[in-house]
């Protein structure tokens, strides 16, 4: 039998994902955002309008729910803004990297040998802008890991091709 070793690791040697150059979403996928948020909020205002004619407590309110709407319409809007900025991508040698979050920041880190299965997606908006979202999927689970929309659909395709032929590289 080997000997057995369990040395300490010196933590600040090791590399730091917080110094990763992340890739931004492209710009258009706030167009996106912004015409996903339109249609709910024509739909959620449109009910309001007339539900205003119907139920008589909300006729006597109406510019107050107009005004809250409105408030609530510009908060969604200006967090989903946040929302947008933060996020990004990058893609080491060894693994992926994702990072999301308004208030607190989250990083997902998969290496490419937990990577199951890699799938485009693309919705009806973010095809009307030619881009997608990468769905990759680590072992373990149904649903994917990680969602990194707002893709070109080019550029989609080649890091799908990137992925799988780092997971056929793995199985070999």
């Amino acid at each position: 039998m080997q000997d057995f070793t369990n040395a300490t690791i010196d933590t600040t040697t090791l590399p730091r994902f917080e110094e990763v150059v992340f890739s931004k979403l492209h710009p258009n996928y706030w167009k996106v955002i912004l015409l996903n948020w339109l249609i709910l909020f024509l739909f959620g205002g449109v009910g309001l309008f007339l539900a205003s004619f119907r139920i008589a407590e909300i006729a006597e309110y109406k510019i107050n729910f107009i005004i809250v709407f409105l408030f609530f319409c510009v908060l969604v809007i200006g967090f989903s803004r946040i929302g947008f900025v933060k996020k990004g991508f990058a893609f080491r040698e060894h693994d992926l990297l994702f990072t999301h979050g308004i208030v607190a920041t989250t990083t997902i880190i998969i290496p490419y040998n937990r990577i199951q299965h890699v799938a485009l997606e693309e919705g009806i908006a973010a095809r009307l802008f030619g881009l997608s979202k990468i769905e990759i999927f680590t072992a373990g689970g149904s649903n994917s890991d990680i969602q990194i929309p707002g893709i070109k659909k080019e550029e989609a395709e080649n890091i799908k091709q990137l992925l799988m032929g780092k997971i056929q590289i793995q199985l070999q």
